[in-house]
Protein backbone atom coordinates (compact mmCIF):
# COMPACT_ATOMS: atom_id res chain seq x y z
CA UNK A 1 0.00 0.00 0.00
CA UNK A 2 1.36 3.46 -0.79
CA UNK A 3 1.81 6.52 1.27
CA UNK A 4 -1.10 7.96 -0.11
CA UNK A 5 -3.52 5.14 -0.24
CA UNK A 6 -2.65 5.30 3.07
CA UNK A 7 -3.08 8.28 4.25
CA UNK A 8 -6.74 8.67 2.76
CA UNK A 9 -7.07 4.78 4.77
CA UNK A 10 -6.65 6.57 8.07
CA UNK A 11 -8.48 9.67 7.07
CA UNK A 12 -11.31 7.70 6.33
CA UNK A 13 -10.82 5.67 9.83
CA UNK A 14 -10.98 8.45 11.79
CA UNK A 15 -13.79 10.44 10.13
CA UNK A 16 -15.88 7.24 10.86
CA UNK A 17 -15.17 7.46 14.84
CA UNK A 18 -17.42 10.41 14.67
CA UNK A 19 -20.26 9.01 13.14
CA UNK A 20 -22.74 6.25 14.60
CA UNK A 21 -24.42 4.20 12.10
CA UNK A 22 -25.60 0.36 11.17
CA UNK A 23 -26.36 -1.46 8.68
CA UNK A 24 -29.15 -3.57 6.99
CA UNK A 25 -27.96 -5.79 3.95
CA UNK A 26 -30.04 -7.93 2.19
CA UNK A 27 -33.46 -7.55 4.17
CA UNK A 28 -36.16 -9.18 2.33
CA UNK A 29 -38.46 -6.73 1.86
CA UNK A 30 -39.28 -4.65 -1.02
CA UNK A 31 -37.12 -0.85 -1.42
CA UNK A 32 -40.65 1.02 -1.76
CA UNK A 33 -42.56 -0.79 1.41
CA UNK A 34 -39.48 -0.11 3.54
CA UNK A 35 -38.49 3.82 2.22
CA UNK A 36 -42.50 4.53 3.63
CA UNK A 37 -41.55 3.86 6.82
CA UNK A 38 -38.06 5.11 6.66
CA UNK A 39 -39.92 8.53 5.79
CA UNK A 40 -41.90 8.18 8.64
CA UNK A 41 -38.85 8.25 11.07
CA UNK A 42 -36.46 10.84 9.18
CA UNK A 43 -35.11 13.21 11.01
CA UNK A 44 -37.17 12.49 14.42
CA UNK A 45 -35.72 12.09 17.90
CA UNK A 46 -34.41 8.66 18.78
CA UNK A 47 -36.84 8.22 21.56
CA UNK A 48 -39.93 9.20 19.26
CA UNK A 49 -38.69 7.31 16.30
CA UNK A 50 -38.69 4.01 18.40
CA UNK A 51 -41.77 4.49 19.82
CA UNK A 52 -43.41 4.60 16.13
CA UNK A 53 -41.53 1.77 14.87
CA UNK A 54 -42.28 -0.27 17.84
CA UNK A 55 -46.05 0.47 17.51
CA UNK A 56 -46.06 0.60 14.04
CA UNK A 57 -48.09 -2.76 12.04
CA UNK A 58 -45.87 -2.69 8.87
CA UNK A 59 -43.60 -5.42 8.74
CA UNK A 60 -40.68 -3.53 7.78
CA UNK A 61 -41.10 -1.21 11.08
CA UNK A 62 -39.98 -4.45 13.30
CA UNK A 63 -36.82 -4.79 10.66
CA UNK A 64 -36.14 -0.61 10.89
CA UNK A 65 -36.73 -1.11 14.73
CA UNK A 66 -33.48 -2.91 15.53
CA UNK A 67 -31.57 -1.16 13.70
CA UNK A 68 -32.03 1.94 15.52
CA UNK A 69 -31.33 -0.49 18.36
CA UNK A 70 -27.99 -1.56 16.98
CA UNK A 71 -27.47 2.10 15.91
CA UNK A 72 -27.68 3.14 19.53
CA UNK A 73 -25.41 0.59 20.71
CA UNK A 74 -23.05 1.60 18.41
CA UNK A 75 -23.01 5.21 19.97
CA UNK A 76 -22.60 4.05 23.46
CA UNK A 77 -20.15 1.80 22.40
CA UNK A 78 -17.86 4.93 21.17
CA UNK A 79 -19.54 7.05 23.85
CA UNK A 80 -18.89 5.19 26.90
CA UNK A 81 -18.78 7.98 29.59
CA UNK A 82 -22.01 9.91 28.20
CA UNK A 83 -25.30 8.97 29.01
CA UNK A 84 -28.14 8.87 26.69
CA UNK A 85 -30.58 10.49 28.35
CA UNK A 86 -28.40 13.64 28.66
CA UNK A 87 -27.58 13.66 24.55
CA UNK A 88 -30.51 14.57 22.53
CA UNK A 89 -29.55 12.02 19.68
CA UNK A 90 -31.40 12.08 16.35
CA UNK A 91 -32.12 10.42 13.31
CA UNK A 92 -29.22 12.27 10.59
CA UNK A 93 -29.71 10.21 7.61
CA UNK A 94 -31.54 6.91 6.97
CA UNK A 95 -30.91 5.66 3.05
CA UNK A 96 -32.89 2.41 1.42
CA UNK A 97 -31.33 0.86 -1.47
CA UNK A 98 -32.45 -1.89 -3.37
CA UNK A 99 -30.32 -4.93 -2.79
CA UNK A 100 -30.19 -8.22 -4.76
CA UNK A 101 -33.25 -9.21 -6.77
CA UNK A 102 -34.21 -13.03 -6.70
CA UNK A 103 -35.80 -13.94 -9.81
CA UNK A 104 -38.35 -16.50 -10.43
CA UNK A 105 -40.92 -17.87 -12.60
CA UNK A 106 -44.48 -17.94 -12.22
CA UNK A 107 -46.38 -20.23 -14.42
CA UNK A 108 -49.41 -18.66 -16.15
CA UNK A 109 -52.29 -19.34 -18.51
CA UNK A 110 -51.93 -21.08 -22.40
CA UNK A 111 -48.59 -22.58 -21.66
CA UNK A 112 -46.88 -18.99 -20.60
CA UNK A 113 -44.33 -18.15 -18.12
CA UNK A 114 -44.25 -14.92 -15.74
CA UNK A 115 -41.22 -13.78 -13.92
CA UNK A 116 -41.47 -13.19 -10.37
CA UNK A 117 -39.21 -10.30 -8.80
CA UNK A 118 -38.29 -11.35 -5.07
CA UNK A 119 -36.89 -8.04 -4.34
CA UNK A 120 -34.63 -7.09 -1.32
CA UNK A 121 -32.83 -3.70 0.44
CA UNK A 122 -30.31 -2.25 2.31
CA UNK A 123 -30.57 0.22 5.11
CA UNK A 124 -28.10 2.24 6.61
CA UNK A 125 -29.07 4.50 8.92
CA UNK A 126 -27.02 7.21 10.74
CA UNK A 127 -27.69 8.96 14.35
CA UNK A 128 -26.23 12.27 15.78
CA UNK A 129 -25.63 14.17 18.74
CA UNK A 130 -27.33 17.52 18.77
CA UNK A 131 -25.76 18.57 21.62
CA UNK A 132 -22.00 17.54 20.84
CA UNK A 133 -19.19 20.52 20.96
CA UNK A 134 -17.97 21.93 17.36
CA UNK A 135 -14.55 20.54 16.54
CA UNK A 136 -14.64 22.95 13.92
CA UNK A 137 -14.45 26.31 15.08
CA UNK A 138 -10.96 25.12 16.72
CA UNK A 139 -9.07 24.41 13.47
CA UNK A 140 -11.19 27.82 12.35
CA UNK A 141 -9.27 29.74 14.98
CA UNK A 142 -6.12 27.93 14.37
CA UNK A 143 -5.50 29.11 11.09
CA UNK A 144 -6.87 32.48 11.73
CA UNK A 145 -3.38 32.95 13.78
CA UNK A 146 -1.30 31.76 11.40
CA UNK A 147 -2.66 33.82 9.00
CA UNK A 148 -2.38 36.86 11.25
CA UNK A 149 1.32 36.14 11.35
CA UNK A 150 2.18 36.32 8.11
CA UNK A 151 0.42 39.56 7.50
CA UNK A 152 2.24 40.86 10.74
CA UNK A 153 5.56 39.37 8.70
CA UNK A 154 4.91 41.51 5.49
CA UNK A 155 4.01 45.00 7.25
CA UNK A 156 7.72 44.56 8.97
Amino acid sequence: MGLKSRNRAEKRKEDKKSLYFAKLNNCPTSPRKMRLVADMVRGQKVETALHMLKHNSALASNKLHKLLLSAIANWQAKNEGVRIEDSDLYIQEIMVDSGRMLKRIRTAPQGRAHRIRKRSNHVTLFIDDRNKPEVIGEEVEEVDETTEETTTETNE
